[in-house]
């Protein structure tokens, strides 16, 4: 048996779709927001604070300006590099063991994540998943230069065609509105994952919607018998 897949090459959203970090995004969100003369959001509204960069979601779900939003955006960072990047983090059932299967299976894959690439860097080492992908793509620091999902996309693609990799028909697997909406501005189809942070409606427009790891895999990879 061999094993192959219909796509070049496979991005991945990390927050919500290989990684549930919400215990410790949402302490922090706690802190940092009453630092700054705000309500603590609770954990049913986390929705509308992991997928999309913080420097915008201050602004939308709080009103803060552009400065207020910087400001609480370093603030924030500063507790989540004195608790750890990884404080919190779990990986979500057999994402991980699907992860390593497809580069076993000689396809590239890359991180796409909003997520600052430091932070996506280090939680793929402490979950042994650094070996798997070709490059680990992610936001900017300052959240700014490069923080929207178009933007982590095209650097994702264009880093795997600087490593030759064939990016004729990517996918992203993506959890959120904002994956399906960045992606389509690169033609990327999108298989979305309900095991994230999402409302129903976020899937519009997604090549996909599965429900499990192994929905996933299925959508991802297939076996030919070589006999």
């Amino acid at each position: 048996m061999s094993t192959r897949s219909p796509w070049t090459c496979i991005l991945w959203d990390v927050d919500g779709t290989i990684i549930d970090a919400s215990e410790g995004i949402l302490r922090r969100l706690r802190v940092t927001l009453e630092h700054f003369g705000h309500t603590a959001p609770q954990r049913d509204e986390l929705a509308h604070w992991i997928g999309p960069p913080q420097f915008e979601s201050f602004q939308t779900n709080v009103g803060m300006t552009p400065d207020e939003s910087a400001a609480a955006v370093a603030f924030y960072r500063s507790l989540a590099r004195d608790e750890g990047y990884t404080a919190g983090a779990r990986l979500f059932p057999g994402v991980a063991d699907l992860i390593r299967d497809v580069a076993a299976a000689g396809i590239p894959q890359a991180t796409a994540s909003s997520k600052p690439e430091v932070q996506v860097v280090e939680l793929m080492r402490h979950f042994g998943l650094t070996d798997d992908f070709r490059t680990l793509v992610g936001a900017t620091a300052d959240e700014r230069t490069r923080a929207s999902k178009a933007a982590v996309v095209a650097e994702a693609l264009h880093r795997l065609t600087e490593a030759g990799v064939d990016v004729s028909r990517p996918v992203l697997i993506g959890d959120r509105h904002h994956d399906v909406e960045g992606a389509a501005e690169h033609g990327v189809p999108v298989i979305f994952v309900r095991w994230g942070f999402s409302w129903p409606h976020e899937a519009d427009g997604a090549a996909a919607v599965v429900d499990d790891a192994a929905a996933l895999r299925a959508a991802l990879l297939t076996e030919d018998d070589d006999a």
